[in-house]
């Protein structure tokens, strides 16, 4: 008779981080949305005049 290979107890190989911190900068994304928006207008400005 074959072999039974069994799956570990503890979730059958899935992985989760249950220590997982939150930052303390936060940056909204209209933040980041706004601020690519102003270098891609300044290097469109210096591609143009420069």
């Amino acid at each position: 008779m074959a072999d039974k290979i069994s799956m570990p107890s503890s979730g059958g190989g899935l992985v989760r981080y249950f220590e997982e911190t939150k930052s303390k900068i936060t940056i909204p994304p209209l933040i980041i949305i706004i601020a690519i928006v102003i270098v891609i207008l300044v290097e469109l400005y210096f591609y143009k005049f420069a």
